[in-house]
């Protein structure tokens, strides 16, 4: 164990790391439809490196049952009431790569999509948080921390510390992770009355009432002992009107309790030198494997085949939250007006779809659109570009300006939520910078930053040095687990 560990836990009167139970509404590789699921699917397993006993809760949805049925093990079963409702709620054990998940079975709510959005949706995350609570005195593991995540989750703090009194639950300490603050549960007061049993009094702004909705994300932030999210500068950035949707009351009177740990990448998944997805391998310093993993891109995608034009790449939703009516707005100029490639990968809204489609009408051979989700293709769009372009809006934290740079793409970022904390832009000066960035939400200015980074593509020397900072880079969920681990025996 750590000696800085070591000295916090003494400072608690304990020797041991606090046992963690981990609560998502969905767990990488078991369930995943972004983000979340790749932290909680991680992080257990850096934990164990740190002696902390993580283990993970989350629904049995259909796509689990499909692949993993045989390999789960029946621990046992109970009733859960939601005002007249009386459902079956099944608890599941499986062992996965090390680590213990307990899976909620109920074909009712789980038997189907992960999020069933609306009201289906509402009940089917009230109905995980009371089945979480009642399971927990029943699984033969007793947790100290609960780590809730996102508002599916956040109402568990509250019921745990309104609702039993005198039962171990009470006693637990919560820690609320807020991976993207503009998803936040909000309903009338009749559904948290009818599927939970609030009580009217916490209909109030002291509690979960924001702009006259039941807010469950509000109330999560209000009963957690600790809230965190992904970035330190998202922790900034949330506490202001601009970013906070309107949260920034509550999250700036709970300042002292807020922080925010940067997410990490799986680095054995993501490794140019062994990817078994790319058709050569490569790392820092020996970049040949590279250009043999660029001319793959190229010829697959129909772009034309040259080692002489920089390649630019974006592998995201199309969604103005991640800057693409900014890429909208400044692409033509950017092809008409530089030798450059681009490459598409991606999904979102259709408007955006079409545009992109249109474009690589426009500019054959040079720019390549693929509307859908490739999980090898992605891996080669990270190993094959050159650079890689994220102008988003607001990013929490942002994995795939982590990866890219793994990769040896250099990230072209807005300074934002994670990407800010992540990308250190070129220093001409100093030849300092792993990437490059802009400050203001601005087609124009985005625009220029390309160009910038085009124009050093043609300076080997200078590319040479930004790629190997780039890959010198650490990423690892290491160093999360590390202030997660710290951060949990402060809340012992």
């Amino acid at each position: 164990m750590k000696k800085e560990f070591r000295e916090l836990l003494s400072e608690k009167g304990r020797k041991d790391m606090p046992n963690v139970l981990l609560v998502s509404a969905e767990c990488a590789p078991l369930s995943k439809t972004g983000g979340l699921a790749d932290v909680v699917g991680t992080l257990p397993k850096s934990l164990a490196g740190l002696s902390v006993d993580a283990r993970v809760i989350t629904p049995y949805h259909r796509v689990i049952k499909q692949k993993y049925a045989d390999k789960v093990e029946h621990m046992f079963h109970f009733y859960v009431d939601l005002g007249w409702r009386h459902e079956y709620a099944g608890i599941e054990k499986l062992e996965l790569d090390g680590v213990t998940i307990y899976l909620v079975d109920s074909e009712r709510y789980f038997g189907d999509k992960i999020y069933r959005g609306g009201y289906d949706e509402l009940e089917q995350y009230c109905f995980f948080c009371r089945a979480v609570l009642d399971a927990i005195p029943n699984l033969g593991f007793t947790p100290e921390v609960l780590h809730c995540n996102d508002w599916h989750t956040a109402m568990i703090p509250m019921l745990a510390r309104t609702q039993y009194h005198g039962a171990m639950q009470e006693n637990l300490r919560f820690l609320l992770t807020i991976h993207n603050i503009a998803f936040q549960g909000k309903c009338g007061f009749d559904v948290p009355g009818d599927l939970l049993g609030i009580h009217s009094d916490y209909y109030t702004s002291e509690f979960m009432e924001l702009y006259g909705c039941a807010d469950f994300l509000k109330a999560g932030c209000v009963f957690a002992h600790k809230i965190n999210t992904v970035s330190p500068s998202y922790a900034w950035e949330i506490r202001t009107p601009y970013f906070s949707e309107g949260l920034d009351g509550i999250l700036n009177a709970r300042a002292a309790d807020l922080s925010g740990i940067i997410n990490g990448i799986d680095k054995k998944v993501f490794n140019p030198r062994n990817d078994p997805l790319l058709p050569a391998k490569f790392d820092r310093g020996h970049l040949k494997g590279k250009a043999v993993c660029k001319a793959k891109l190229q010829s697959d995608l129909g772009l034309e085949v040259r080692d002489d034009v920089p390649l630019v790449a974006m592998v995201t939703r199309m969604t103005e939250q991640k800057g693409f009516d900014l890429v909208a707005c400044c692409l033509d100029e950017l092809m008409s007006h530089e030798d450059m490639q681009f490459v598409l990968l991606g999904s979102g809204d259709e408007r955006f779809e079409n545009f992109m489609r249109a474009a690589e009408y426009r500019y054959k051979g040079r720019l390549a659109a693929y509307i859908g989700y490739n999980e090898e293709l992605a891996h080669l769009v990270y190993a094959g570009s050159d650079f890689f372009l994220m102008p988003s809006r607001f990013e929490p934290c942002g994995l795939s300006q982590m990866i890219a740079m793994r990769y040896g793409s250099l990230p072209i970022v807005r300074e934002t939520g994670g990407l800010r904390d992540t990308v250190a832009p070129y220093n001409k000066y100093t030849g300092e910078g792993n990437g490059f960035s802009f400050a203001n939400y601005d087609a124009w200015e985005m625009r220029d930053t390309v160009k910038t980074a085009l124009a050093c593509w043609r300076d080997k020397e200078v590319m040479r040095g930004l790629i190997n900072n780039a890959m010198l880079a650490d990423f690892g969920f290491e160093l999360s687990a590390q202030e997660y681990a710290k951060l949990y025996i402060c809340m012992l």
